[in-house]
């Protein structure tokens, strides 16, 4: 397993009532990447998205212990304080994320928020250079070393950070719970922007990435993409921050 101090984190630290609460991010520097795969239909067609800024992006997919620094609560089917929080709406995490916004106090312009689509498949695939790496999972061509699934979860979501991070220094980004995306869904990448924003639209389904600790080994690819309705609390999808 590679050691957590090959990689450069920053630490943001969000103070409430009760205390200060730590985590860490990931800066991706701009580039460009090939996005999407000929190995599934709806991340077709393969197409070269190019991201300007830079951007961070969390170490874990938010876990319960800072969602109930935030919020108050832990709406959490599977209970544990380093385990991601799931059974929420996007609009809960975006209700996280304001109230993220709000406390944080910062010189800077930038925000934070849910991953755009091509945000979250870049980090996934560890910027420009790991993504010509062109690994199945985030981290490895081997699941086993880098997600939960359901071969390997016994039924239920894992503390975050217990397998191997990819080149970055990202953990759970295949498997352990879906992730929310920025975009709304469409059925593939015809009119997908190319400039790494978010696509934006009427539709009631949102983008989840990542794979999660109930599905098989494809869904875990870095390219794998599913559409889920923003109304729905389930106990496999949970989200990780972008700051931009």
């Amino acid at each position: 397993m590679t050691n957590n101090s090959d990689f450069e984190y920053k630490t943001f630290e969000i103070k409430t009532d009760s205390g200060t609460h730590p985590f860490d991010m990931v800066e991706v520097h701009a580039g460009s990447f090939m996005m999407g795969s000929d190995e599934f239909e709806e991340s077709q067609p393969v197409h070269e998205v190019t991201i300007n800024k830079n951007y961070y992006i969390a170490k874990y997919p938010v876990t319960q212990s800072l969602w109930t620094a935030i919020m108050g609560n832990n709406p959490s089917h599977f209970k544990g304080e380093n385990r991601p929080v799931e059974k929420i709406t996007s609009s809960d995490a975006k209700k996280f994320i304001k109230k993220l916004n709000d406390l944080y106090d910062d010189e800077d312009s930038k925000q934070f928020h849910l991953p755009t689509e091509s945000q979250w498949e870049f980090a996934a695939r560890a910027g420009e250079e790991g993504a010509k790496e062109k690994l199945k999972y985030a981290g490895s061509n081997r699941i086993k070393e880098v997600g939960w699934y359901d071969k390997n979860s016994n039924g239920a979501t894992k503390p975050v950070g217990l397998k191997m991070p990819n080149q970055l220094g990202l953990y759970d980004m295949s498997g352990n719970v879906w992730e929310y995306c920025e975009d709304y869904y469409i059925e593939n990448y015809h009119r997908h922007p190319k400039d790494g924003s978010a696509l934006i639209n009427d539709n009631r389904l949102l983008v989840v990435r990542g794979g999660s600790w109930d599905f098989n080994v494809f869904n875990c690819s870095v390219f794998f993409r599913i559409r889920y309705n923003h109304l729905n609390r389930d106990d496999d999808i949970g989200f990780r921050l972008s700051r931009y």
